[in-house]
């Protein structure tokens, strides 16, 4: 009987603070999803360091008393591996490696590691690739027998590993050759899709892990991986949708995330065309996530940068199963109602319905009120139909429960 490979995590320290900036329940938040990103990428967190400052200090990011702290840690403990939730500088970074003498990543290296992880096809390779390098440039000095001494694990995937005599004119001479490729992987891409004829195109958009792969696997009834995890998806995944008899094409982009790499958002511009050619977004939040109003706002930031803002957009509230699975009793007067009351009436006379003028609760894992969904997005998508072709309209008439 064969025995179940078991996985061995790296063991993880992350740190943090609380500043001016960023009050004490958003740095807790933070760290949280820092942990998130960790597991995903292969590491075990066994400790939080949290320092209260007004501003980071900018030779070792927390205090001197606060850095021996998480140094005898390290020692005591075997710690392989200290997270930092921001990005370090690249002074920080040299001097943070020669007092902990472990292997020390910051929050974009850590979701740029991840990427490389992830990235299946030779394009999304090449655009994390691309990232990397960019990342590593400013931290050239010092950072190559850093990279010698600690092969391997989280933060060691890509070009860091075989590149130790790396100068900086070679790195600048890749960064420009990768630039090139992807650009013209671009104008195949272009191709590909004005070849797509004049089908109107929907993008699924959102925070990471909100559930857009499952419900393009629900609605397109397609199989694209996904999983609970941060960025299972990375290549646009591009489907023929049918709704009643009318045909459009629906595409999942990549997720975004707070504190999104500056370098992932430049190189993945491209892979976010999709979304920039789209004629209407399903905009996708995971409503049971505490802090889902500032993922909110985190997209329609991005999507701002990408000029995508001002799309037609539907609000698909997702998750709701987390929640709605309870009831409350009309006669109980002490219990508070809270959102793990919520009934999918309760949910509709919530603030949340009036974003927008379309807004939907779904679950996509449990097929929840999907009904609504379908209808509501053939109508949109037939009202963009009609406008492209008026002479076709009679082909799709409005959404009927009789009509099949």
């Amino acid at each position: 009987m064969l025995e179940k490979k078991k996985i061995e995590y790296e063991k993880v320290v992350l740190i943090g603070i609380i500043s001016r900036d960023q009050r004490e329940d958003k740095s807790t938040e933070y760290l949280d999803e820092l942990e998130f990103l960790t597991y995903t990428a292969g590491g075990e967190v066994i400790k939080r360091f949290v320092q209260r400052m007004d501003f980071p200090n900018p030779k070792t990011f927390i205090g001197t008393g606060k850095m021996e702290e998480v140094r005898e840690y390290i020692v005591e403990h075997e710690v392989s591996t200290a997270i930092f939730d921001d990005e370090l500088s690249p002074a920080q970074q040299k001097n943070i490696e020669k007092i902990l003498e472990c292997k020390i990543l910051d929050r974009t290296n850590l979701i740029l590691d991840i990427f490389a992880q992830r990235a299946q096809t030779s394009y999304a390779r090449t655009q994390v690739e691309l990232a990397q390098y960019q990342y590593l440039l400013p931290r050239l000095t010092g950072m190559w027998t850093h990279l010698e001494r600690q092969r391997g694990g989280i933060g060691m995937r890509g070009p860091g590993e075989t590149e130790i005599e790396t100068d900086r004119r070679i790195v600048r001479d890749k960064i420009a050759l990768l630039k090139k490729k992807i650009a013209t992987i671009d104008k195949q891409m272009a191709v590909q899709r004005s070849n797509r004829g004049a089908l109107v195109r929907v993008a699924l958009v959102g925070y990471t892990n909100v559930g857009k792969s499952t419900l393009m696997n629900v609605v397109s009834k397609s199989e694209v991986f996904a999983e609970n995890k941060l960025f299972a998806t990375l290549d646009t995944t591009v489907r023929k949708v049918v709704i009643k008899n009318l045909p459009f094409l629906m595409s999942d982009t990549v997720g975004f995330i707070r504190k999104l790499p500056t370098q992932l958002v430049e190189s993945f511009k491209s892979t976010l065309d999709e979304v920039r050619e789209a004629d209407l977004l399903l905009h996708v939040v995971d409503i049971s996530h505490e802090s889902f109003e500032d993922h909110i706002a985190s997209v329609n930031s991005i999507l701002s940068e990408i000029e995508s803002n001002d799309k037609p957009t539907i609000m698909v509230f997702n998750k709701i199963d987390a929640y709605s699975h309870q009831t409350i009793d009309e006669d109980d007067l002490v219990t508070e109602k809270t959102k793990a009351h919520y009934t999918l009436d309760d949910w509709k006379q919530t603030w949340m319905s009036s974003i927008g003028k379309d807004a939907l609760f779904i679950s996509a894992l449990n097929k929840d009120n999907l009904e609504e969904f379908r209808k509501k997005v053939y109508g949109k998508v037939r009202e963009i139909h009609i406008t492209r072709f008026p002479y076709n309209h009679f082909l799709y008439p409005d959404y009927d429960e009789n009509y099949s």
